[in-house]
């Protein structure tokens, strides 16, 4: 087995948009293996937009990536050699391994999962922290119920297209914001929304009011900007928001909520969360998404980028929004 394995670490933190120098690709030594760690070659690497947020040093809900420390991120791979008794060499598994070809971890921090049915990489999206975060913001804050009318922005990505199925099968009228025109057809075509409205065909105002006739009773909002301010416009009283992101303002642009007297006059709930910080309910919501995965009812995509030195030209997509579906870095 070699003795050596390549990460990425963090060289420079952002100033704006995130450039491909913000990055450093090294060669470093595996480390020896202690009591109740596990060595993993990882497969597929899970490019998310916190990680952006990370890659600052400003205050947030956890602690900024490190500088020249592997980037943070989510992993699924293989077992090549453990000394914890819960897991041996050919279990699949993910965990938060980060940017790069193979790592370490105490087995407390992996889960192992079952490949032989479900492709490793769905791990990553619909079955993991995307899709657990669609079944959260649905359940815990949006609490939808049949007839109501339920939209979601970035609605052809991994956590949007989750929130819409699970919408749709909840019985509500399912919308989506998506950019251009190929995306919104898959949308409605394949996951079966209702509508889906293009943010980039320049009438953002108009074509929310068609798609939405009676009004919006909860929103799953992962872009903000203009887009969160024209669906404000749109909501019903006594509405629910789950604010799952804003991803318009992670490259440091103004995102002021202009219609934000609209949260008082139709008496309407906004909650941001953070998924990771509800563990409690992972066994519940993926046992859930397992189900609807195996009757065929979760339809994903996925953007795959080829490598790990592709690992930061395709986060950089990811935050211009030129990813279709589950962003991942395929590594072996």
């Amino acid at each position: 087995m070699t003795s050596t394995y390549q990460r990425i670490v963090l060289a420079t933190r952002p100033r704006g948009s995130v450039v491909p120098e913000n990055f450093r690709l090294e060669t470093v030594a595996i480390p020896e293996l202690q009591d109740g760690e596990v060595l993993v070659q990882n497969h597929y690497l899970s490019l998310d937009p916190y990680m952006r947020g990370r890659m600052s040093a400003a205050k947030s809900y956890a602690e900024p990536q490190a500088l020249d420390a592997t980037m943070i991120g989510g992993t699924a791979g293989v077992v090549v050699a453990s000394r914890n008794p819960q897991f041996a060499a050919g279990d699949c598994v993910t965990g938060m391994l980060g940017w790069a070809g193979m790592g370490v971890a105490d087995g407390a921090l992996l889960r192992k999962v079952d490949a032989t049915h479900i492709p490793l990489s769905a791990y990553l999206g619909v079955l993991g922290m995307p899709g657990m975060t669609a079944w959260y913001g649905l359940n815990q804050i949006m609490h939808a119920k049949p007839g109501e009318t339920v939209l979601v922005t970035a609605a052809s990505g991994a956590v949007g297209s989750v929130l819409g199925q699970l919408a749709k099968l909840r019985g509500c009228r399912a919308v989506g914001v998506a950019g251009g025109a190929e995306k919104c057809a898959y949308v409605v075509n394949e996951l079966g929304f209702d509508a889906c409205v293009d943010y980039k065909a320049g009438q953002l105002e108009t074509d929310l009011a068609a798609a939405t006739p009676d009004g919006i009773d909860a929103i799953f909002e992962n872009v903000g900007g203009e887009i969160f301010d024209a669906c404000l416009t749109r909501m019903n009283a006594y509405g629910r928001i789950a604010l799952c992101g804003m991803i318009a303002g992670y490259d440091g642009s103004p995102v002021a909520i202009n219609n934000a007297r609209l949260l008082l006059t139709r008496r309407l709930s906004l909650r941001g969360f953070i998924v990771t910080e509800h563990q409690d309910l992972w066994p519940q919501g993926l046992a859930e998404l397992s189900a609807l995965m195996a009757d065929g009812k979760l339809k994903y995509r996925e953007s795959i980028a080829a490598g790990l030195a592709a690992a930061p030209e395709a986060l950089i997509g990811l935050l211009k929004g030129k990813n279709f579906g589950k962003q991942l870095v395929q590594l072996i």
